[in-house]
């Protein structure tokens, strides 16, 4: 008597280890990520079938479409997580163009419960810039507080960005103004397998990164530009103090081989 096997592995299968490969989990990472004893090894060698709570949890984590899993459409997420993040109020000019406008640190502390309310924002200061680059689209300034994104962006130093609908359409490792329910924050943004939350990561190698759920961002926007004045500390003088610095260090070694 022979006992045929058939080597045609079932697609929810090869779908459900393809999600793991993409998120770069382990078979022991991901087993304990849905709940599953020990190793999904059987699941992917088909020895297990996959359980509704598995599909469930699929979909929470990574926003798995379940029809896509079983073969039954090509739309692999479903998107759970998605948030409005457009400005909540806009103002325009006598000519109704939007205003790009200003919010410095002092505003910054109270802007997050007043982003709906219209009154507020009348004490902003607000002006229209006539450049291409800032058309067809809602841009906002922000004055950075803190050292946390030097050395690029400087305390007190103000970025201009553009207002982004959610969080898809977000450029993975660009910086952003991110608006939460407690305070604004300028960081670089990184996703995460995890649709309901994003990292935020700072420049400045002091800060450690963190989370936070996408479900807690009100507003979202992509810096694109910064106003600075410290004019007397250019990139040019950085240079030749850079160079002044690896002189007199080259001095110094050649001083310590002649003697």
């Amino acid at each position: 008597m022979f006992l045929y096997l058939s080597m045609e592995t079932a697609i929810e299968i090869k779908r459900f280890k393809e999600v793991r490969e993409e998120n770069q989990y382990t078979q022991t990472e991901f087993a304990e990520l849905l709940g599953v004893k020990s190793s999904t090894a059987d699941i992917e060698r088909g020895r297990t079938k996959l359980s509704g709570t598995v599909v469930m949890e699929l979909l929470k984590h990574f926003g798995i479409n379940p029809l896509w899993l079983f073969g039954e459409s090509n739309q692999k997420l479903l998107p759970l997580h998605q948030v409005d993040t457009m400005p909540k109020v806009i103002t325009l000019n006598s000519e109704e163009h939007e205003n790009i406008l200003m919010v410095n640190q002092k505003a910054a502390a109270g802007y997050p419960q007043n982003v709906q309310d219209v009154d507020w924002y009348r004490n902003l200061p607000a002006f229209d810039l006539p450049l291409p680059q800032f058309r067809n689209a809602t841009y906002r300034g922000f004055q950075v507080e803190g050292d946390s994104m030097l050395p690029n962006l400087r305390p007190e130093e103000w970025v201009l960005a553009k207002a982004i609908s959610s969080i898809t359409e977000a450029s993975d490792h660009k910086i952003y103004v991110v608006v939460m329910y407690d305070t604004v924050v300028v960081k670089k943004l990184h996703k995460l397998g995890d649709p309901s939350k994003i990292r935020l990561v700072s420049l400045n190698k002091e800060y450690p990164p963190f989370d936070v759920l996408i479900s807690d961002i009100q507003e979202l926007w992509q810096v694109n530009s910064k106003l600075t004045f410290s004019l007397d500390e250019n990139s040019e003088n950085s240079m030749l103090r850079q160079l002044q610095e690896s002189m007199d260090d080259l001095k110094r070694q050649l001083g310590q081989l002649k003697r």
